[in-house]
């Protein structure tokens, strides 16, 4: 078997890759029948010659590779007729700026797998980089504020950029006297809740986060679906399997936390069926008091209708202006919220978090294709064979058919 390293060419680039050169480089020792190569690429976290000092072969064209392996989405002049693509495809939400590209895949008869769908028997992803999103999305959140008021600074991320290092910075920082109220339970809330512990920050209970109106240090609440909506009826608490499968019975409960916290952090899952958290209105309430919004899930004029684009690494800020609706420069008027929408917050730690997703694929995905079999793993993750859709994902077949 080959395993071909693609370049990234969806922009902005990402400079993660899904093996790093000392991964590949192992996974050739122990398996003398496994080649590996990797695409040219000047975006890259490790550089070609790194992969070469490794003895891993640096090609421009990969299409005799049995595996490709991305991270984003690839350009439809890239593919490869009847290869077999693994990449983050984002085809779940059927958002129709993807449907090219499914098609694409279809008519090229491409086997293609997403990671998004690597999952073992419970259900769990097993190749994932939410966690490092939260982790990274309250570094970039925090860093906004202080940017904001000017009460510290805190520096920009560069390659070497480690969670020790982040960890070592915001403890050596006198952190602002606020309150942080971040959304969600899954890995970015549990990235985000483990840096906010490693740096000493209060994490209190909902009900004693609201009723707080100062605090002598960063004090952070985690609200959840049962926090965050009430049934419109106003009888009874929040059903959680009844939410799921009937959102339009329920709204946002949210104002309370927006008239109780200076900083939101967005690490929800949300389903465009479910209730917007926070509408227009909302944010021009006299006692509304949100002033910085970190939206590591950046769903665009979605649950937080401030989140207008996705921002970017090298410019990870934008102003919401409540009165009228729009985007404005970064930090330019006290009355406006900033907005931190990154929606690659794990690129701030290419190497590190390159070397996390690799040991992953190599447990669930790599070492099992190397000793023969195909794991359960990256069968429940297939959505295309030879173009075709799988029975799991054959309610696609209406997306690419009416989108």
């Amino acid at each position: 078997m080959k395993i071909g390293l693609l370049q990234e060419t969806k922009r902005p680039f990402d400079n993660r890759v899904a093996l790093d050169p000392q991964e590949a480089s192992m996974l050739k020792r122990q398996y003398p029948s496994l080649d590996i190569c990797v695409q040219s690429s000047q975006h890259r976290a490790f550089p070609d010659a790194a992969y070469e000092k490794e003895g891993i072969t640096v090609q421009k064209d990969v299409s005799d590779c049995d595996l490709l392996l991305g991270i984003k989405e690839v350009s439809l002049s890239s593919l490869s007729k009847g290869g077999h693509y693994v990449f983050f495809g984002h085809f779940a939400k059927q958002q129709l700026y993807n449907r090219p590209l499914l098609l694409a895949l279809m008519e090229k008869k491409i086997t293609f797998s997403d990671y998004e769908y690597m999952v073992d028997e419970q259900g769990r992803r097993v190749c994932a980089f939410g966690w490092w999103a939260g982790v990274v999305g309250v570094y970039y959140t925090l860093r906004g504020y202080g940017l904001r008021t000017g009460f510290y600074f805190l520096p920009e991320p560069d390659p070497d950029f480690t969670v020790a290092r982040i960890i070592e910075i915001l403890r050596a920082v006198e952190l602002p006297r606020v309150k942080m109220v971040l959304t969600g339970r899954g890995r970015v809330a549990r990235g985000a809740r483990y840096l906010l512990q490693e740096i000493g920050a209060d994490i209190l209970p909902v009900d004693t986060f609201l009723a707080k109106d100062a605090v002598e240090r960063l004090s952070c609440t985690f609200a959840y679906i049962d926090e965050l909506v009430r049934q419109k009826s106003g009888a009874g608490p929040v059903d959680i399997d009844e939410f799921h499968l009937h959102p339009e019975r329920y709204e946002s409960n949210f104002q309370r936390f927006a008239r109780s916290s200076d900083i939101l952090v967005c690490c929800h899952f949300w389903d465009p069926a479910a209730p917007v958290y926070l509408k227009p209105e909302e944010y021009r309430d006299p006692l509304f008091r949100i002033r910085m919004i970190g939206d590591i899930t950046c769903d665009i004029a979605g649950s937080i209708c401030s989140t207008l684009r996705a921002s970017t690494h090298d410019a990870p800020f934008y102003d919401y202006n409540p009165f009228t609706e729009q985007e404005e420069p970064a930090f330019s008027s006290v009355d406006n919220v900033t907005v931190m929408a990154v929606d690659t917050c794990p690129n701030a730690l290419p190497r590190e978090t390159s070397h996390f997703f690799g040991e992953m694929l190599i447990e669930h995905i790599i070492r099992p294709l190397a000793e023969g079999r195909v794991s359960a793993a990256l069968e429940r993750s297939t959505i295309l064979h030879a173009g075709q859709f799988t029975p799991n994902f054959k309610y696609l077949e209406s997306f690419v058919r009416e989108g």
